[in-house]
């Protein structure tokens, strides 16, 4: 499992475990790992090597009182009105207000985001309905102490069934591979699947050939459409999108790794529990 750092941190868990077991001085430890003396210093003291929360422990304005607190919740739990007419009534009262202490103040008491009314908002657009089989692919990349890797990730648009790969490389053979083992890996028939234009997917726009590409023979081989987003459009492939952004969070924007095999374990952990652990939509 990767290890929880702080985002500015520049030490790893296995650095601060051997500055408080050295007995050297800061200067030779701090030339040693590349930090400031006083990073040394900091880590020869404490007992553990994870990072201290941070922030204030009991948030609270700097500007505002107890009661000027209490008088703007009330009248926004009671009126519901936006952020700026709120602003624009309480300033008489209360005329050191300003609207980023006011936005705080909503946040500090989760009562920033007016409850949705029914007629308000326009229903969102929905994506067409598909039988099961249609799947979109796409390659975002990825980072660990040994450099940089691309994820693979496909998407079936109406089961949420989802398959990745972690390569050193992103070339069109890689991608036609990488479709060979998600047809193997699916238990059932992929009908279509939908990519960017990227250069791993299809032929560059306006470029004269008469060969065909290596991830189009596979989609061929196996009957399968391939469809293409517009230019310039990436929101069409959104599904696989959000996708990305999951396992991101779930992995390298949370966790450090020190190896590629460290990232390859967890992340087909977690997209094994994503598939058949997580409770099945009704």
């Amino acid at each position: 499992m990767g290890q929880v750092l702080h985002g500015s941190a520049t030490t790893t868990e296995a650095v601060r475990r051997a500055i408080q077991h050295s007995q050297e001085s800061l200067r030779v430890l701090a030339k040693r790992y590349g930090i400031n003396q006083k990073t040394v210093a900091k880590w020869r003291k404490r007992d553990s090597v994870t990072d201290l929360p941070t922030g204030p422990k009991d948030p609270k304005s700097t500007v505002l009182s107890v009661e000027e607190e209490a008088i703007i919740v009330a009248f926004r739990q009671h009126t519901l009105l936006p952020l700026d007419d709120c602003l624009y009534a309480l300033q008489a009262t209360i005329p050191h207000l300003t609207r980023s202490s006011l936005h705080r103040c909503l946040q500090r008491h989760d009562i920033s985001r007016l409850p949705d009314v029914e007629g308000d908002i326009p229903s969102k657009s929905k994506f067409k309905t598909y039988p099961i089989g249609y799947f979109h692919i796409d390659i975002a990349e990825v980072q660990t102490e040994e450099g940089k890797l691309y994820l693979f990730v496909a998407i079936d648009r109406t089961s949420k069934f989802a398959y990745v790969e972690l390569h050193n490389k992103a070339t069109r053979m890689i991608a036609a591979q990488m479709l060979e083992n998600l047809v193997e890996a699916v238990p059932y028939t992929i009908h279509t699947v939908l990519t960017d234009n990227g250069i791993q997917f299809t032929h560059m726009p306006g470029t004269s050939t008469y060969s065909i590409h290596s991830f189009d023979r596979v989609c061929n081989a196996h009957d399968i459409e391939h469809r293409l987003t517009k230019v310039k459009h990436p929101w069409t492939n959104g599904q696989v999108e959000r996708m990305n952004r999951t396992i991101k969070e779930a992995t390298v924007k949370r966790f450090y790794y020190q190896s590629h095999d460290q990232l390859r374990r967890h992340l087909m952990d977690f997209v094994s529990a994503y598939n058949f652990a997580r409770r099945l939509k009704t």
